[in-house]
């Protein structure tokens, strides 16, 4: 709604202008580059650092979210990254020697007993051939020999997998999860970190839609500032005088309420009109069509507000 009755006031007074014979005078506004700071997680607002209007370096804090549920996650993975270190330990230190010992001990014990066994085995063949014993006692012996001969290769098994160490292979997975784990870690960590949200560059705060309590959704813009050098006018380039505008031209620059005109360069214009579509005008209402342009003022401009009226002037089209 402003940009259009700001249009029609450049209409009205170029007419006036043009029909002087009068080099043009055209209007316009004061504008700020702006960048918006966006929230990455759905937390609830806890303070603000700053107000609006105050200006701010990069890396200042401008307002904090609540980080309780991110610090739990954080807690989560830590554990996580702990369980995942000490069994890659674990892997690559191999068993223990109480361990091994005990191993030891185990093997021992089953080729006692099968000793053992191997011998009743025997003397319960003698006595079957012999007529001395039933073939029920004979079965029982060789089915206890066959039980020790198992459990001393499991045991020989055993000893033999903790002497040899851990495999490669389970290693690399160890190692691997550790990895994993402390990626899992960092990402919380630097999400945690963009809770207490920070100026990305120099600037000015201009407006904090969000008051402590409020909970902005991901992705909502919680701080919008005002950034560059110096602001720059934003104005609308009638028709007749299109032609003779382009980037780099210097404009004369006169802002409400500021004495001293400000010299302003023309970073850009656009090729699109912004008055009346050109398909409603025919004949002499196209002179209505107007361009939106922006010109970049001087250093010395850089205390003024955003949205203070202006005029700029342009050099008539009988100087060039």
């Amino acid at each position: 709604m402003r940009n259009r009755l700001a249009v029609a006031v450049v209409v009205a007074g170029f007419v006036s202008a043009c029909a002087e014979d009068r080099a043009p005078t055209i209007v316009g506004s004061l504008e700020w580059d702006r960048i918006a700071v966006l929230a990455e997680l759905r937390e609830p607002v806890l303070r603000w650092a700053v107000a609006e209007g105050d200006r701010v370096a990069a890396g200042d804090v401008l307002l904090e979210l609540d980080a309780s549920r991110q610090d739990a996650r954080i807690a989560e993975l830590r554990g996580s990254l702990t369980q995942a270190e000490a069994r890659l330990a674990e892997l690559t230190h191999g068993a223990r020697v109480e361990t091994i010992d005990a191993a030891r001990a185990t093997l021992a014990r089953a080729r006692s007993a099968q000793a053992d066994a191997e011998i009743g085995y025997t003397r319960a063949a003698e006595l079957l051939q012999r007529g001395l014993t039933s073939q029920a006692v004979y079965d029982q012996s060789l089915a206890m020999r066959d039980v020790r001969r198992a459990e001393t290769s499991a045991a020989e098994a055993e000893l033999t997998e903790l002497t040899s160490g851990t495999r490669p292979e389970q290693i690399d997975q160890g190692a691997a999860a550790v990895e994993a784990a402390k990626a899992a870690l960092h990402e919380a960590e630097l999400t945690r970190n963009r809770l207490v949200v920070r100026a990305p560059r120099a600037g000015i705060v201009d407006a904090l839609p969000f008051h402590p309590g409020d909970q902005p959704p991901v992705g909502a813009e919680v701080v919008s500032m005002l950034v560059g050098d110096a602001p720059y006018a934003r104005v609308f380039v009638p028709a007749p005088h299109r032609a003779s505008v382009k980037p780099g031209d210097v404009l004369e620059v006169r802002v409400e309420g500021v004495e001293t005109p400000f010299r302003g360069t023309v970073r850009s214009i656009r090729n699109e009109p912004s008055f009346t579509p050109y398909y409603a005008l025919a004949g002499d209402d196209a002179s209505r069509l107007v361009y939106q342009a922006e010109v970049v003022l001087e250093a010395k401009a850089a205390n003024l507000p955003a949205g203070l009226p202006l005029t700029a002037t342009l050099e008539s089209d009988g100087d060039e």
